[in-house]
Formats: structure tokens, sequence, C-alpha cells
């Protein structure tokens, strides 16, 4: 067995009613660490439910702080989990932290998890009324085609948003107040270590943060009687970022059909089946999300994706799309298919990415054609890229946009079927999904597993 400076171990979690907050506490050998997580309405916290999901919540935060070191062995101390529960962390370690590993040069295959085994999960008898959905919100296309289809039919829907204790993110706001419906928050304050890693030696690097909200929307869903956490991840969202002989790396993997389905299973073992974890959009495409999203014109004004608009510390933020970056213009790009060239020149306000020559190496990028390894950003895979760029650039409106005509030639130059994509095929459901029949649309119905 490695020496114990060679772990990294969970200590602790514990649930304080008073003041709302779940409190989980990690340690490798030289330094100690808490995550708090604030829940800023009341709620049911004497549930077992409640305990339930704060349990799950504390497995899966952890991974923050698992990476400053990167210990060869997870060390679970006293908490008991099952074969099923061991098996998902040690590859929710491995494939959450792929695009960690890879910018670090770390081989993590061998993370060995340890701790007492149960045999079989306790289960909570958790019964929530059906048709009470929390819906974690993200201000994006994504999150707001979720919202405005789940909804309309479950009018008990609430926003789940989580924020860093130095303040809301108005990109997030500004359409959770379009939606019109409550907002369930959570303030998310990380060990102030973690925003020292340089100076302290530790490793940095992607997390797979979406588990995490995730995890703590099953709180606040236990908390409020809900009955299921809809998530709005689709179905590009499975397709590896980067591949090489050597290894396969998803900068999405926390958005993915592999994790919906497994973190599920432990969800089910532990909460029972009345409580569901799904993505309502996992088998739609980004091309139809975005086709949805294009007849939402109230949103038109308030959305914001740029990456820049998330900054932890706010006078970073910047408060309007910057324009240039890897998620501006894949947003850009999806969404021209299906708007006027007017309509998305006033969301960008001036700076519009299709519009801007200088984002062509980019876009390139995006529709694999570029020198560069694809962004690692929540971006679509490289067939609804080339899509998006054949069906904009054949619009009537953007017969003069120089950069998209320019890339329609390239993709059709080394794709020529792309010339020929049909709307309507880039449109069909693709894949098996998780949706309850009491949230699925009628297209979906026979297609869940």
């Amino acid at each position: 067995m490695p020496a114990p400076d060679d772990r990294f171990r969970y200590d602790s979690y514990a649930v304080d009613p008073a003041a709302g907050v779940v409190r989980c506490r990690y340690s490798t050998r030289t330094h100690t660490f808490t995550e708090q997580f604030s829940f800023v309405s009341g709620g049911a916290w004497d549930a077992p439910e409640v305990s339930a999901a704060a349990r799950l919540l504390f497995l899966l935060a952890g991974v923050s702080y698992y990476k400053t070191s990167a210990a060869p062995v997870i060390d679970l101390g006293d908490h008991g989990t099952t074969n099923r529960e061991r098996d998902f962390l040690a590859d929710y370690y491995r494939a959450g932290l792929g695009e960690f590993a890879y910018r670090n040069g770390l081989d993590l295959d061998g993370i060995a998890v340890t701790g007492p085994e149960t045999g079989h999960a306790d289960v909570v008898d958790y019964a929530p009324a059906p048709g009470r959905p929390l819906i974690p919100f993200g201000g994006g296309i994504d999150s707001i085609v979720t919202v405005d289809a789940v909804a309309r039919d479950h009018p008990d829907a609430s926003l789940f948003v989580v924020h860093p204790p130095t303040g809301r993110f108005a990109a997030i706001e500004d359409a959770a107040a379009t939606t019109g419906l409550p907002v369930r928050r959570v303030v998310r304050t990380l060990d102030p270590q973690v925003q020292r890693s340089a100076a302290l030696g530790f490793l940095n690097g992607h997390v797979p943060v979406t588990a995490i909200v995730t995890a703590a929307a099953l709180v606040a869903a236990t908390l409020d009687g809900r009955d299921a956490v809809v998530l709005s991840n689709e179905w590009s969202a499975s397709a590896p970022t980067l591949v090489s002989e050597t290894r396969s790396v998803n900068h999405q993997w926390s958005k993915s059909d592999e994790f919906e389905r497994r973190f599920g299973e432990l969800v089910s073992d532990r909460l029972g089946p009345q409580v569901a974890v799904f993505s309502y959009l996992r088998p739609r495409t980004e091309l139809w999300v975005a086709e949805r999203f294009a007849t939402l014109t109230a949103f038109h004004p308030t959305f914001r994706s740029c990456n820049r608009a998330f900054h932890q510390d706010p006078s970073q933020r910047l408060e309007r799309w910057c324009g240039v970056c890897d998620k501006c213009c894949f947003i850009d790009l999806v969404l021209a298919p299906f708007m006027e060239r007017g309509q998305l020149a006033a969301i960008f306000a001036g700076s519009e990415p299709l519009e801007n020559p200088a984002n062509v190496a980019r876009y390139r990028t995006l529709v694999g054609l570029g020198l560069d390894e694809r962004p690692f950003e929540c971006v679509g895979d490289v067939d609804e890229c080339r899509a998006a760029v054949v069906l904009a650039a054949d619009r009537a409106d953007r017969a003069q946009s120089a950069l998209l005509q320019k890339l329609r030639k390239e993709v059709v130059d080394v794709d020529p079927s792309a010339a020929t994509v049909s709307a309507s095929r880039m449109l069909e459901p693709r894949g098996p999904h998780r949706i309850p029949e009491r949230y699925a649309p009628p297209d979906l119905l026979v297609r869940a597993r």
C-alpha cells in the first residue's frame, strides 16, 4: 500500500439545519479543506432523504480538492460505500478529471478507491409528489429551452442556481427573471486554499463541476419535496473532445450520458425510484436546441453564454458578449441558421463573431479543419458545426458574409456531403434517454430506456 502521504482522504460531512448548510471536509497529509453549500431557503432538513442526498454531494464534491495532489489512493475513511459507488467514484475521478490529467501530464488510470464496504445501500422511502421538477439553470440556450418546455406542462417547476459568495451572476439572473419562475439558490463556498493553488504548489485544472451542481440540486430537490432534477445536457455532450492513441478526453464528461446514467443509479439506490435525475435534452442536437431557442424571443436580450461573464472575481466579469471566445463563436454559429442576421447583430451588440474575420481560426477548429485541438469547451461536435456553417451560409441574408462563405467552401471541399445537409436530419432525436414518461414529450415516449 502507498504511504499515508500518497492518499486523499474523505474526512466528514455535516448537515447544519439551523444554518441551512452542508459542510464537506477532506484532507491530504499537509492540508485540510472545507467546502460549504449554503441553501438560501428553508426546507425539511430533518428528512432522511436530505441526509442521503447530502452524502452523495459529499462524495462528488471532493474532486475539487483531490486535484491539489492527484494522490494514487482515494481513502473514504470510515464512510461505507457499495461496490457500485466505489466503481462510480473511480471512474468519476478518471474520466471527470481527464482534461486535468491531460494538461498536467498525469496518468490517473491506476487510482484506487478504498474504504469500508457495505453489501447493500440503505434505501430511503422518499415519496415526493409527481410533477414538481427542479431545473438547474445557467442562463444559456440549453437550460432556457428546457425551462420553456418543462414549465409549460409542469407549472410548479422551480429553477436551481448556484453562485459563489462574491455575488450572483448577471448572465444567469437576467435570464432567470425572464422565466418568471421561483429560484432555489445555493451559495457554494470553496476552501480559500484552492484559490491560491499556484502559491501553495497545488496542481490545478478543470474539474467536473456539472456533477457537483447536479448533486447540490438533488439536495435542494429533497428539501422541497421535488420529484426530479431536470438537466439540460444534449446529445453531443457525450462525444469526446480529444481522442489520441492513448486516451479519450471529454471536457463535458459530467454532462455526458454515462455520468447521467450512473449517477442516476446511485440516486435510485439511496432514494428509491420516485425521484429522477435526467436530461430533458439528452437525445437532441445542438441545432435542435438552437431552432427552439430562436422562437423564444423574450430571452434574446437577456441570455448570455460567454464564459467571461462567470469569473469568480466580480471585477473581472464582462457584462456583455466578448465576441471572440470559443463559446461566443459557437453560440453565434449554431443560432445563425435559424435567426436573422440583424437579430444576432443586436444580441452581440456590434461584436458578432461571424462578422469578425479575426475569428476564422476559432471557427476552422470548431469544424475540424484547424491546426489546433478542439477547444476544451461546451460546444457541439464537428458534424453539428459543419452543418451549421452550411445551413447559415445558404441563408439569403448571409450571402455577403465573407467569413461564413469562406468556411462553407472549406467544409464542402473536405466533406462534399455537407453541401446537401438536411436541416430535418440534423433535428431528429439521436440515441436513447432517461426521461420518465411523466416528463417526456410525445415524440420521445417510445425511446426511453
